[in-house]
């Protein structure tokens, strides 16, 4: 079954003004002095530039960088496309170009040039890397083990009720341990590693964390 194309008023309105404007710089170009095949590439120049600097603004807005140079480079493709339209209007006598409309339309390669480039290779910043997660935080018999202290010299802590943590005292070699992760965590964030996290990383009861805090303070 064959399926009918119906014509998009908004795609064949783009084609027709593409066309036009393309035959205006071609002819503003044939004008100025460029003949044959380097007349005919000055629209493709001027509308791949205006494109380029398109896409490349909208990048640069989705990734909330500054466009000021997206922009610059958008208006001067603009300025050359609507200026041709404008010129062969017949405000230009076509047959005796002006010398400056000569040197514009001669310097115009050297300027798309750096204007692409420009637009091309310029980096945006990249996104600040998000911050490793904690690791899984050990008991604290084990990492005791790992650390050389016998389970039996940990003190005892009541489940229900905490000691404060005043009373408890926590072994030389785990308070060690615990200021290398204290500072591993000023490295990573900037600021001072709270009780909770210290508590968690560490695997230990709250009332040794409090205790080993204020070692570490």
């Amino acid at each position: 079954m064959t399926r009918l194309v119906r014509p998009d008023a908004v795609l064949v309105q783009a084609v027709i003004a593409g066309a036009l404007s393309f035959a205006h710089l071609h002819d503003l170009a044939e004008a100025a002095g460029q003949h044959g095949w380097k007349a005919w590439a000055y629209p493709v120049s001027v509308d791949l530039l205006l494109v380029a600097a398109w896409h490349r603004l909208r990048s640069l807005r989705d990734a909330g960088e500054p466009s000021r140079s997206a922009w610059s480079w958008f208006a001067v493709a603009l300025a050359a496309s609507l200026g041709a339209n404008v010129a062969t209007a017949g405000l230009l006598d076509l047959r005796d170009v002006p010398d400056w409309l000569r040197i514009l339309v001669a310097g115009w390669p050297a300027l798309a040039f750096l204007g692409g480039t420009l637009l091309v290779h310029r980096p945006t910043s990249p996104s600040a890397p998000e911050p490793d997660p904690d690791p899984a935080p050990v008991p604290v018999v084990e990492r005791a083990t790992e650390l050389g202290v016998q389970a039996d010299e940990l003190p005892a802590l009541p489940a229900s009720a905490p000691a404060p943590a005043t009373t408890v005292t926590a072994p030389p070699a785990l308070v060690a341990h615990a200021q290398k992760i204290a500072a591993d965590h000023r490295t990573r964030t900037g600021s001072d590693i709270d009780t909770e996290t210290l508590r968690t990383r560490l695997g230990v009861p709250p009332a040794m964390a409090e205790a080993i805090a204020a070692q570490l303070a």
